[in-house]
Parts: structure tokens; C-alpha cells; sequence
């Protein structure tokens, strides 16, 4: 028997117990395949389907708010918190630090960062939060952003307003742009020589967008104004490195496509950049240039920082860019199927290195609110309204344990409403 047939044989017999072993039977049997392959290979996915408890009430196209954890990831977050918990005060007194570090080493080679340029946080929000109000503020100091960046950061900058007298300029972008030039070109519109930071998504939560970030920090650094990068739908969705972007600041949440249990985030703060910020809680012994000094968060959930590990041994086995091709395949699998359907809006680009996962769809005539209720009531999918113009629908985000069909129940759906 060939290799390949022997190994296929295998993978759900008996012999082969473990999800574990399966996977990696399937890397195995995989070996040599190039990505698009693999993304098409429903046999492969299915395997990986079979390693989540899924709820089967409806169908989950809302994996953006927060992925869920794979069962391998899920029991050794529980068996983590069985041995802090064990060792309880001797744990929080010796190793806790020396692991959060780890695991912070390890995100930081994820995303091409060196060491001491990224520390664990518990979210996105307080990652960028932390960097939005630790800037050494003056009054009529301006920052810049988009009307398509998410809220908790935006009404951050509002605090800065009334705190500190800055003011914000806020600009939107088109859901379909023609070029990266006229993306740059909104933003360079907006700085003046009083702008001190710009804030961007790393790909837009509500439409999933990805914007051109080394463009625009090439444009932004020439007029002397810090970019700051909202990644959090970034790590774990797609390959980038962090160095190739060379913004000045980026917050990500882990507990999205990366999928580690909910507490976890990260912050990137360039080396260099940490001197240029005020840290929240106050730290001990911490030099001005190092980033551990915006990292003091007291006691928390240290059984987290050490699921983040397992974490990242997930995504290796399944590979990132393997994870990031079968997830864009999702998105154009349904996109592509509706996009000139009359009636029918998808508000995300349609150029593979415009969008990933995340995509937005909208109908006419049908308030976002009602199209998702509607979804849920009648079809059994669950996804979540968005109505933020010029961005008026559903964000759907399938995850590496969609199906096919699943998304032909969701393509019916939306051409069965269109149509009514």
C-alpha cells in the first residue's frame, strides 16, 4: 500500500485514537500539498471540525467577537488552572513571571518582534488603551482615526479631549477602494503639523478590510506623527511580520484567532517608543525604554499566559498559513456567490489581499438588526448587526471548522430574503 493510502487508512481507525494523532497523521499525509490543496480538502477539515464542541442549535458565523477554544487547548487550559491552583501561593512566588515571559517570547517570534518589544496583556482594548492614554498629551495636540475603528478606542481618544484638551480628526473609508494611495491619501488629509498619533486597523473588525499599514506608516513617519495598529483580528487570521510594518505601536487579542481562552492580549510597542508613554498602573525598577513598565496588571489569571503556549503549538500543527488560506477560501467561497445578486450588498473587498475571514453583507431594504434576527429565527445562523454607515449588515466570520454547507444554508438564506 502506498504511503499516502496507508496513512489516509489510518487516520480514523481505531489505532489512531487521539485527535492529536490525527493531526498529525493528516500533516503527514499533507506533507508536499501546497496550500490552496489543503484548503479545499474537506476530509482534512472535517478532522479538524471534530476537535471542537460545537453547539448544535445553530450555525456560528460570529467567530470575531471571540474564536472558541479547541478541545486539546481547552483541557490543558483546565489542567493549567488544576496546577496553579495546586501549588497555589508557591507558584505565584516563583515561576509565574518566568512563564508569563515565555510565553511573551513566543508571541513576539510569532509576529517577527524581538523579546523586550512585547509584553501579555488581557485584550486589545487595553493594549491600545494603554498607549492612547500614556501619550504625553498637550491641549490642541491632534490624533487621527477612522469613523471604522472600533468604539472602546475611539471614545478613548474622547476621554483625551476632555483630559487634555487634544482634538481628534476623524476620517472614513470607502468599502471598496481603488487603490492603497487613496487609502494613504485620506489619512495624510487628516494629519497636520499639531498630529501626534494615528491610529489604523490592522484589517477593519466590522467589514475585515485590511489596510495597507506599511504604506501608511512610511507616509505618516515622513510627517513626524507615531502610528499605532489595532491587530486585533490579525494574529492567528493571517502572516505578517511586525518589523515589514513598522508601525510604532500594536494591540491584538488573543482570545480571537488565535484562540486562547478569553484574558489573553498583546501590546507591541517598538523599541524606543516606550519612553514616549505614560504607564497606567505604576510599576517598580522599570527604566523609561522599557515596556514592562505599561505591563503592571496585579494579580491575574496566570493559568492564561500558560494556554497561550498550547495556543500556538495548535496553529503550528495546523499552520498559519495553511489556517489563513482555508479561512480567505470561506469568505470568497460565499462572497463570490453573492456579490452581484441583486439586492444584495458585501461590503468587504474583493481582492484576496484586501480581506481574509471577515467579511460584511448587508440587504437592501433590511435594517442590519432585523437581517441578523432574521438569520437566527428563520435559518438557524448566528451572526452579529452592524450599522455603522457606510457599513450597513451582517459582519460574518466563519472559522477553520465551518463547513461548506453551512455556508450554502447561509448563501440560501441571504438570496431567499433578497428575493422576497
Amino acid at each position: 500500500m502506498k504511503k499516502r493510502s496507508f496513512l489516509k487508512s489510518m487516520i480514523g481507525t481505531a489505532l489512531i485514537p487521539s485527535f492529536s494523532d490525527k493531526l498529525d497523521n493528516w500533516n503527514l499525509l499533507l506533507e508536499g500539498d501546497d496550500d490552496m490543496s489543503v484548503a479545499q480538502n474537506e476530509e482534512y477539515w472535517a478532522t479538524i471540525r471534530s476537535g471542537y464542541r460545537l453547539k448544535p442549535d445553530y450555525i456560528n458565523l460570529e467567530n470575531g467577537y471571540y474564536c472558541m477554544v479547541p478541545q486539546e487547548t481547552l483541557e490543558k487550559y483546565i489542567n493549567h488552572a488544576r496546577h496553579v491552583n495546586y501549588q497555589a501561593s508557591y507558584y505565584m512566588r516563583t515561576v509565574q513571571w518566568k512563564n508569563k515571559d515565555r510565553a511573551a517570547a513566543r508571541l513576539a517570534k510569532l509576529i517577527g518582534a524581538d523579546d523586550d518589544e512585547v509584553v501579555i496583556t488581557r485584550n486589545t482594548t487595553e493594549s491600545l488603551d494603554t498607549i492612547i492614554g500614556g501619550v504625553h498629551w498637550t491641549s490642541g495636540d491632534e490624533a487621527v482615526y477612522a469613523q471604522q475603528d472600533y468604539g472602546a478606542m475611539r471614545i478613548m481618544f474622547e476621554l483625551q479631549e476632555k483630559r487634555h484638551g487634544i482634538k481628534t480628526k476623524v476620517i472614513s473609508l470607502p468599502n471598496h477602494p481603488k487603490s492603497d494611495e487613496e487609502i494613504v491619501a485620506l489619512y495624510e488629509s487628516a494629519i497636520t503639523d499639531k498630529t501626534r498619533l494615528l491610529m489604523v486597523c490592522h484589517i477593519v473588525n466590522i467589514t475585515g478590510h485590511i489596510l495597507p499599514i506599511r504604506k501608511i506608516c512610511d507616509m505618516a513617519h515622513a510627517r513626524g506623527v507615531q502610528v499605532m495598529v489595532d491587530g486585533a483580528h490579525a494574529i492567528g487570521h493571517f502572516e505578517f511580520d511586525i518589523k515589514d510594518l513598522d508601525c510604532d505601536y500594536y494591540g491584538s487579542s488573543l482570545h480571537k484567532w488565535l484562540s486562547v481562552p478569553l484574558g489573553a492580549g498583546l501590546l507591541y510597542v517598538k523599541k524606543g517608543r516606550a519612553a514616549d508613554v505614560w504607564p497606567t498602573f505604576a510599576e517598580w525598577n522599570k527604566a523609561e525604554d522599557d515596556i514592562k513598565k505599561l505591563n503592571h496588571t496585579g494579580t491575574h489569571p496566570v493559568h492564561t499566559d500558560l494556554a497561550i503556549n498550547d495556543a500556538i503549538d495548535y496553529l503550528q500543527r495546523v499552520g498559519l498559513k495553511r489556517k489563513e488560506t482555508r479561512l480567505r477560501y470561506l469568505q470568497k467561497y460565499w462572497t463570490d456567490r453573492v456579490r452581484n445578486v441583486k439586492g444584495i450588498n458585501v461590503n468587504t473587498p474583493i481582492e484576496d489581499y484586501r480581506c481574509c475571514g471577515i467579511a460584511n453583507v448587508g440587504i437592501d431594504d433590511i435594517h442590519p438588526k432585523d437581517l441578523a434576527k432574521r438569520l437566527m429565527d428563520e435559518y438557524n445562523i448566528w451572526t452579529v448587526a452592524i450599522n455603522e454607515p457606510p457599513v450597513i449588515g451582517c459582519r460574518i466570520t466563519p472559522n477553520i471548522y465551518t463547513t461548506l454547507e453551512e455556508l450554502d444554508t447561509f448563501v440560501n438564506a441571504l438570496k431567499e430574503m433578497a428575493a422576497a
